[in-house]
């Protein structure tokens, strides 16, 4: 039998490493004889909804407002004066990028080597920036796929440059036709970033998907990075 893949993943905007895991529990045992999963969480802390000033939901939250935030995290804030993040805000600087792909490398350098790695919503946004840092020879990001769920593309001026050189990496992105967080018109914008790039859509929200549909195509896909 051949060896377990090894895929890191990344989670999305207000979520963390416990929560992710848990919202990737069914993906888990779909993948169990294929990949092991690990995980790590952003290092931002994020402002509790509904405080003074800040709205109860914004694009990009992926914690609806009736579960506890006592531990919601980010990956970059596109409002750094609020330390908010919405993924139409069309910015000129945000919040938090460096110190997070720092605590991604570590986390990496310490848990791998990895054969993937694989985002959420803003963590599928991080994922192809780090895409891009691994294709300009960034040696920190060492990894033969890569698997984006509900991504999207950094409306931030500072993140333009992750975008100008299409991304030869094995990439698979997976988004809903009903997904009101993360339209899925974004995550076709941001697969247009890379080389080939092998597309899932699903008739649902903003979510991981493991129903049968899906459920061929990961295999389809992992089994090209599966060691005979």
């Amino acid at each position: 039998m051949a060896p377990l893949l090894r895929i890191f993943c990344v989670h999305g905007y207000r979520q963390n490493e416990r929560s992710f895991r848990e919202r990737t529990g069914s993906l888990r045992k779909l993948l169990r004889k294929r990949a092991e999963l690990f995980y790590v969480s952003a290092p931002l802390r994020v402002p509790p909804l509904g405080g003074p000033g800040r709205p109860l939901a914004a694009a990009g939250d992926e914690t609806p407002a009736a579960e506890t935030e006592a531990d919601g995290l980010g990956w970059w804030f596109s409002n750094p004066e609020e330390e908010s993040f919405n993924a139409l805000d069309h910015v000129e600087s945000c919040k938090g990028l460096e110190e997070s792909l720092e605590t991604i490398a570590k986390a990496m350098t310490e848990l791998g080597p990895f054969d993937g790695i694989m985002g959420f919503s803003q963590g599928a946004a991080l994922v192809s920036m780090i895409c891009a840092l691994r294709q300009q020879g960034d040696p920190r990001f060492q990894f033969n796929f890569a698997i984006l769920i509900a991504g999207f593309r950094s409306r931030c001026k500072l993140h333009n440059h992750f975008y100008r050189e299409p991304i030869t990496l094995p990439s698979l992105h997976v988004f809903g036709e009903t997904d009101r967080v993360i339209p899925g018109e974004l995550s076709q914008e941001l697969s247009t970033s890379f080389l080939n790039p092998t597309l899932l859509t699903h008739p649902g929200g903003h979510f991981v998907p493991t129903s049968a549909p899906q459920k061929q195509v990961y295999f389809e896909f992992l089994e090209k990075f599966q060691q005979k």
